[in-house]
Formats: C-alpha cells, sequence, structure tokens
C-alpha cells in the first residue's frame, strides 16, 4: 500500500439503533416516502427551475474545485481468497417500496439468482442519483439512508464492514453538492449503516484484484472534468500499466445520450485519451445509471451497461438505438479516440414489455399525478366559461372585448403550455421541427377538447343561472370531468409523441412504474476473471413486516411476501 492509499474502513464505531417494532416512522428513525409524482404542477416547476438553475450556474457553484485541499486518497479492496465481489446500484432514492426493495436484497448475505448463489458485495458502488427529486438533507435521510440502514442496520460480530463510495448525478447536484458531501464524504460517522463510506471527494479511485482498477468520476452533469479531478486521477494511473484493466463509473451513459447530442461523450472520450490510455491499460468496462432500466452494448473490447434500477420510475427500452457508434463520428473534438461501432446486446425490460408498459398510461397518469388532473381541470375551467362567456354575450355590445381578452389569454397559455412541454427549456439538447409540431398538435387538441366541453356545457342550463352560480358549478362538475378527460388527451399525446422520440420521459415518467428494477453483482476471480450478474426484480414488494427480534445484523423490515430476484440475461464474463 503506497502513501496516496488509505487503508480499509474500520468497523463501525457508533452503536447501531435498536431495531423497530413497526413501520411506524417514529420507531424506524425517517419517513417511508411515497414515489415522486413527477407530472405534480409544483414539482414540474421546482424541480425545472433548479435544473435550468443548476445549468445557468453551476460553474458558481461547482465545490470540485474546493476539494483539490482534501485528501488525495486512492483505496485498495483487494478482496481474500476466493476474490471480490462487488455490487453496483443507481438511481435509488425515490418511493420506499422499490428503492427497499433493492436495498433488502443487496444487504442479504447471499442470494440465489436461478442457481447461482450470489454472496454479498464486499463493496458497494452507488451510481448516481441517490435522492429524488432534489438533493437536502431530509430528502437522503427518508430517501437513501433510511431505507439502507434499516436494510443492513450493521454487520455481524468481527465481520468487516462492506464499503460504500458513491458518484453524484444531476440529482444529487442540484444544491450544488452539499448534502451528498455531508453524507458520503464525510470524516465523523462515516457509515451509512453496515456500509462504511471512507472516500473524502464526490470522486475516487480503487484498486482491484489481479491489476483491475475502479475509476469513479464526477462529471458535474455532464459539464466536464475538473482540473483537481484530472490531476487526483493522473496520479492514481501512474500505477497502471499495459496488463491493468479498468472499470469505469459515470453518472450517465454518455454513449446513448450522444446518438442525439454528439457533445455528450466528450468528457469521458478526453479522460480516456488523456489519462488511461497514455498507460497502456484497457478500459473493458464503462457503466452508469441516469436512463432507468438495464441495457449493454457490446464492442470490439468493451462493454458499455446502463443499469439505473435502483428504485426510481421505469425507463423505457424500446426506443434504444441498435447499434451506436462511440465516440460519435459528428463530435466537435479534435483529435478523439477512434470511432468503434457497438451493439445493442441485452435490455432489460425486454422491447415487447417495454412497449406494454407505454400503453398503461391511460390508467397510471391519473392516479400517480391527481395534481397534475387538478391544474388541467382549472385550465380547461377558465377557458370554458371565456369561451362561453363569448359565444353568449350579444353582438354589438361594447362588453364583448371583456370576454375575448382572457379567452384570448387563456388561448395562449394552453398552446405555449403544451409546446413547452414538449421540450421543456431545462431539457438538453436542440429543439427540432418534431418538438414544435408535437407540442402545438398537442396544445390543439386542448382547444379543440375546450370547444366541445363550451358546446356541451351550453347545452345545460346552469349558464343561465344568475350571480356566481354559473362559476360555482363549472367548479365542482365541469373542472374535475374536464381535468380527467383532458388527462387522457396528455396520456394519448404522450403515447404519440414518445413514438417520434419526444417526451419518451414523460411518459414513462407520468407513470412512475414501480417494477422492474435492477442492479449488478460482479465478481473478480483471482485470476483476473471478471464475471458480471445483472440481476432484475420484475415484481417489487409493496407490503412490510418489522422483526425486532431478529439478529443485529438482519435487516429490520422483510418483504410479507416473495421478493424473487432472477437474471437480466446470463452471466457476462470479461477476462
Amino acid at each position: 500500500m503506497t502513501d496516496d492509499q488509505a487503508p480499509s474502513a474500520s468497523p463501525l464505531a457508533t452503536p447501531a439503533p435498536p431495531r423497530p417494532r413497526s413501520c411506524d416512522p417514529q420507531e424506524l428513525g425517517f419517513t417511508p416516502r411515497r414515489p415522486v409524482p413527477w407530472l405534480a404542477p409544483f414539482l414540474l416547476i421546482s424541480t425545472g427551475l433548479r435544473a435550468l438553475l443548476a445549468m445557468l450556474f453551476g460553474a458558481y457553484l461547482d465545490k470540485r474545485e474546493l476539494q483539490n485541499s482534501l485528501p488525495s486518497n486512492g483505496y485498495q479492496e483487494l478482496g481474500d481468497e476466493d476474490g471480490l465481489w462487488l455490487d453496483y446500484v443507481a438511481d435509488l432514492g425515490d418511493g420506499f417500496d422499490a428503492t427497499y426493495s433493492v436495498a433488502y436484497l443487496l444487504a442479504q448475505r447471499e442470494i440465489d439468482v436461478e442457481g447461482h448463489r450470489l454472496p454479498r458485495g464486499d463493496v458497494l458502488l452507488m451510481g448516481g442519483d441517490q435522492v429524488y427529486p432534489t438533493a437536502s438533507g431530509d430528502a437522503y435521510e427518508d430517501r437513501c439512508k433510511g431505507p439502507y440502514q434499516a436494510a443492513l442496520p450493521q454487520v455481524a460480530a468481527g465481520e468487516s464492514p462492506p464499503n460504500l463510495y458513491a458518484v453524484p448525478g444531476n440529482h444529487d447536484w442540484y444544491d450544488g453538492l452539499t448534502a451528498f458531501l455531508r453524507l458520503f464524504a464525510r470524516s465523523r460517522d462515516n457509515d451509512l449503516g453496515g456500509w462504511c463510506t471512507p472516500q473524502v471527494r464526490s470522486y475516487f479511485s480503487i484498486e482491484l484484484p489481479a491489476d483491475w482498477w475502479l475509476f469513479g468520476l464526477d462529471e458535474q452533469t455532464g459539464a466536464y472534468l475538473d482540473d483537481p479531478q484530472l490531476r487526483y486521477f493522473e496520479q492514481a494511473a501512474t500505477r497502471l500499466g499495459p496488463q491493468s484493466r479498468v472499470i469505469v463509473l459515470v453518472p450517465a451513459p454518455s454513449w446513448v445520450k450522444a446518438v442525439d447530442k454528439p457533445g455528450a461523450y466528450d468528457a469521458l472520450d478526453y479522460f480516456i485519451r488523456k489519462v488511461v490510455a497514455p498507460t497502456g491499460a484497457q478500459v473493458r468496462l464503462l457503466v452508469s445509471g441516469d436512463l432507468h432500466h438495464y441495457a449493454r452494448y457490446t464492442g470490439p473490447d468493451r462493454q458499455l451497461i446502463t443499469c439505473g434500477g435502483g428504485g426510481a420510475y421505469l425507463y423505457p427500452t424500446h426506443k434504444l438505438p441498435q447499434q451506436i457508434e462511440v465516440p460519435p463520428r459528428d463530435s466537435l473534438t479534435r483529435r478523439p479516440s477512434p470511432t468503434e461501432s457497438y451493439e445493442l446486446a441485452a435490455r432489460y425490460p425486454d422491447r415487447a414489455r417495454s412497449r406494454r408498459y407505454g400503453w398503461g398510461v391511460f390508467g397510471r397518469l391519473p392516479l400517480r399525478n391527481p395534481g397534475f388532473l387538478a391544474l388541467l381541470g382549472l385550465l380547461h375551467t377558465l377557458l370554458m366559461l371565456a369561451m362561453a362567456g363569448v359565444v353568449e354575450h350579444r353582438i354589438g355590445t361594447s362588453d364583448r372585448g371583456l370576454f375575448s381578452v382572457p379567452m384570448v389569454g387563456m388561448l395562449a397559455i394552453m398552446l405555449v403550455g403544451a409546446g413547452l412541454f414538449a421540450k421543456p427549456p431545462s431539457a438538453g439538447g436542440k429543439r427540432l421541427v418534431r418538438h414544435w409540431i408535437l407540442g402545438l398538435s398537442h396544445g390543439v387538441a386542448h382547444v379543440a377538447f375546450a370547444v366541445l366541453g363550451t358546446w356541451l356545457w351550453l347545452m345545460l342550463p346552469f349558464y343561465e343561472w344568475s350571480g356566481p352560480l354559473p362559476v360555482l358549478m363549472a367548479g365542482v362538475l365541469y373542472g374535475p370531468m374536464a381535468g380527467l378527460a383532458a388527462g387522457q388527451v396528455t396520456a394519448a399525446y404522450l403515447l404519440i409523441a414518445a413514438s417520434f422520440g419526444v417526451n419518451l420521459n414523460e411518459l414513462f415518467a407520468g407513470q412512475g412504474i414501480e417494477d422492474a428494477k435492477s442492479f449488478l453483482r460482479l465478481h473478480i476471480a483471482p485470476d483476473g476473471v471478471l464475471t458480471i450478474y445483472p440481476i432484475a426484480i420484475d415484481r417489487i414488494s409493496r407490503a412490510w413486516q418489522a422483526d425486532p427480534q431478529g439478529a443485529p445484523d438482519t435487516s429490520w423490515l422483510s418483504p410479507k411476501g416473495p421478493l424473487p430476484a432472477r437474471l437480466a440475461e446470463p452471466p457476462l464474463t470479461i477476462r
């Protein structure tokens, strides 16, 4: 072990909290949260503003330069005579049921998956977005730390605790990385349940058995790699040689995103070209989260894996490109690495199941997003009243404009809102023609629905009533019905737009699908063979029971029914 390497974390110094007697938050010490309603109006606005601020002022909030004053530790995880086991999970910290289902399986001493007996990882790697929707101390406590502490409160007496290393994703960055560093890179109480957190920066390098190395990068939402971080990895790379093999963890699958945004892969290509390649070492595996599914692209000498199934809503797989070029040929980078072709070798869920999930938007969107339907109902009620006022008001009176002006305003809100929904200002990439066409078509569909609703409303006697009664009846009767119907208009739009690659994320975020989760279990054998087991959870547990009399190292809560796991594809070996 060299001077710049930190020893493995010592056993936990703090005693484990008492085991809970029930699932009550007072017993657990945290509040199990419901899945994030991603189309809730206030959440859309607040998350969009945070994302926009992160893009506009990310450089001013960037704490990575300040980390230059922290220890430049490298780490060693060399395993034992049986090699080393590692777990990888990303995009956790959403609803409790999904997050804890994954955490529970990760924490078990051993799981049996299709005849493979897989022991718990000696190391747990978190690949980004450890909390949703935005980073804060309370959100991390309830959506990340609490569930993982409940899954593995401590390890058995005399057993060395597994170490936990994490890289930040875009949601971790929304507060400038403050809460992330407090949880994962602290000098006191460096534990998260039974896992120890030895890292001191938002990135890390780990020496693994048989001359394997692992580099976890902090790309700050894909912006760039800061100078202190590059110096850190250049120092770590001095120990690499032509026989070394490297695993790189990144927050997002830039190899897929570069299909629509060629510059997305530039930072990662720069890192491989400038830091790893000069040593003669080979990058054999790239792993990321961010897209909430499992997908693997295979190339001449490298595997590209996305595994973001740690708890967040499912992201579709049926629109993944069958073939990608990495780096993309149309990148503006001078002297990029040679372009290689990669084929989509596996995905979970499969294409057919992903399509079926998409069709579920008509039922799931109203159930998951009542606030969004309430907003639609309010907008359609106001638009209907404005249209009804114009139709019913006597021609030739000087007051007609009083009705037409708000109607024009409501029409503008409906059309502009639908157009922005197709490509929000905080979303990356260029606004293309298809975004304009589909967005305006969505707005026109809502206007047509408003015309129909106005005609039906005028057929009823309520509008002839005096005083505020028509408005009151519109709010009580028309608003809820219009909200439900307009929700179906939006659902139909999302299904159609997704087929053109527009609002694909919103189609699935609006449904908040908790099933179809995944994580990786990796094994490096003493002879240097790396085996990857992609674990799939078709259906999460939604009912839990406390185990107050359980052993100190067992999970606080266990599923009331089966929680089976299977392989998303056969085990993959890399030599």
